[in-house]
């Protein structure tokens, strides 16, 4: 079956399921979303970098994903903070006891916390916004912002890409799909801010709009750098046509925490 069918009928089939868990589902089953999300991206992440089977860096990732995940849950920063400062020594102590010969490679500690900054920690940010007064339409905003952005970004890519955009990195991606990106991840916030009482300006709404699209393909960008270090062309096969669950969440990675902190510093 052609890959862009793929694509189609994945996301005709998940759409309603993310609608309705967002609008009708409580802040504890966003949560649980967002949680399951981040493990299974960081299970594809610790494959990726670190290949098949069991090792304590794996082990590790997924235990400070799941402890990141709900102390941010429960709100608590200097729990957070507690769980990252532990999480980082952790892996330095548990690296420093397996050392058994001369040759010292300090990579998987590199991997490991990298896993932990990237996936966690960004995602997380997620279940603060939902947590915000009016967290509900902030989620649905974000993600108008960066689905008709990628749906702009793909179609103007196929219909007028030519100038690659970074062909070392991401050899599909085209300067015609990222100008198209930006078109309509600022549309999409405009019409739907023109239908939502979000009440948010135009001024801010175009503000928001375009960081999140700078901010959605540095996202993109940065898991296509990942992947090509690790020879990798998806980082799973669990969503047919969309590839893995990373791949689903690398626009939203930087994109969650840019209007977390432009709601946090600006608007509030």
């Amino acid at each position: 079956m052609d890959p862009h069918i793929k694509r189609w009928i994945t996301g005709v089939i998940a759409a309603p399921v993310l609608f309705a868990i967002v609008f009708y589902g409580s802040e504890t089953l966003f949560s649980l979303l967002i949680i399951l999300s981040i493990f299974g991206a960081v299970t594809e992440y610790n494959i990726m970098v670190f290949g098949r089977g069991i090792s304590w860096e794996k082990t590790a990732g997924l235990v400070v994903a799941l402890f990141l995940s709900l102390a941010v849950y429960l709100g608590d920063l200097k729990l957070v903070l507690a769980v990252i400062t532990v999480s980082v020594t952790g892996a330095f102590v548990i690296f420093l006891l397996r050392i058994k010969d001369r040759h010292i490679d300090i990579a998987p500690i590199g991997k490991v916390v990298l896993g932990v900054m990237y996936i966690p920690l960004m995602m997380s940010h997620f279940i603060l916004i939902r947590h915000l007064k009016d967290g509900t339409l902030w989620v649905f905003f974000i993600l108008v912002l960066v689905f008709s952005g990628d749906i702009s970004a793909f179609y103007a890519g196929r219909i007028w890409g030519k100038r690659k955009l970074a062909p070392l990195i991401s050899p599909g991606k085209t300067v015609a799909g990222a100008v198209g990106s930006f078109i309509g991840s600022v549309t999409g916030c405009i019409l739907f801010e023109s239908f939502s009482p979000h009440g948010l300006s135009l001024v801010h709404t175009i503000i928001v709009g375009l960081g999140g699209s700078i901010f959605g393909q540095l996202g993109d960008l940065c898991e296509s750098m990942i992947k090509r270090a690790c020879g990798v062309k998806d980082s799973g096969f669990i969503m047919p046509g969309h590839g893995g669950i990373l791949d689903r969440l690398d626009s939203l990675i930087f994109t969650v925490p840019f209007v977390y902190y432009y709601y946090l510093f600006v608007l509030r």
